[in-house]
Parts: C-alpha cells; sequence; structure tokens
C-alpha cells in the first residue's frame, strides 16, 4: 500500500510541477519560413566544420551597411527601429522592430536606417569556420545599386 501511496503523490507532484512550468513558460514564434526575403529556397550548407555566430549590429539615424551578400544563412530580428533593405534587383524590403526575417544569400543588399531612432538587429549566421560569413565588394564588382 505504502508503495501505491508514493506513486499516487510522484505522480500528483509531477502534474503540479508540469502546470506551474507551463504557466511560467511563454513561447513566442517569431519566423517559420522556407524560403528567404525574396522568395529563393534556404539552402544549408554542406560541412563538416558548422559554426553558429550571432550578432548585434546596431544602425545609427541614416547610417547603412553598404553594399554585401552572405554565402550562409542568415537570419535576422529586428530589435528597435525600422530597416529598410535595397536589394541589387532594385527591390526594396522593409522590417520593423518584432520582426524575423531570413536574410537572402549570395544577393548583394544594403541595410539602411532612414528613421530618427538607432535601428538594432540581432542577427544568426549558420556559416563555416574558417569562412566569412559576409562577401564585401572589391573595386571591380558592379553593383548597379537602386537609385531609390
Amino acid at each position: 500500500m505504502k508503495a501505491w501511496l508514493s506513486i499516487v503523490a510522484l505522480l500528483a507532484s509531477c502534474i503540479i510541477t508540469s502546470a506551474w512550468a507551463e504557466s511560467a513558460i511563454k513561447s513566442t514564434p517569431l519566423l517559420k519560413s522556407t524560403t528567404t526575403t525574396i522568395g529563393d529556397k534556404i539552402e544549408y550548407l554542406r560541412t563538416n566544420k558548422p559554426e553558429v555566430t550571432s550578432l548585434i549590429i546596431q544602425l545609427e539615424p541614416g547610417a547603412e551597411t553598404g553594399w554585401h551578400k552572405h554565402p550562409v544563412p542568415t537570419y535576422a530580428y529586428v530589435q528597435t527601429g525600422n530597416l529598410t533593405v535595397d536589394m541589387q534587383d532594385r527591390s526594396r524590403h522593409e522590417f520593423s522592430a518584432g520582426t524575423a526575417f531570413v536574410e537572402v544569400m549570395n544577393t548583394w543588399h544594403n541595410g539602411k536606417n532612414f528613421g530618427k531612432t538607432p535601428v538594432t538587429i540581432l542577427v544568426f549566421y549558420s556559416g563555416e569556420e574558417g569562412r566569412s560569413n559576409v562577401i564585401w565588394p572589391n573595386k571591380e564588382t558592379i553593383i548597379n545599386p537602386s537609385s531609390k
């Protein structure tokens, strides 16, 4: 009988603990996507040396990232401000605070802050040890940026 009571007490304890944990934890989905910002399928690197890098990037009012591209999957979350991203094809994408998105791969783009407050972006790169997550243009690269 004691063993039976012990089992019942243990189960009751687990149920109470589980109910408490569920009420103390909140999960808010930010993003679920199979494509990048411009609709390309997400592609993962095939590597034996995976490396995840996380950065917080801040753009002051009037600042821009400069034209660049990512050879690795890149995910971003705008924490503050409003980010404008111009693409090489002259399309423009707007992301406000609280927005998560999958950045483009191997496509030239330039992030800009046209606002009056800083833009803060949390960025995650799914890269590879020894490989750069960002490629900057050299003098011979013609990006043909948007005139916007």
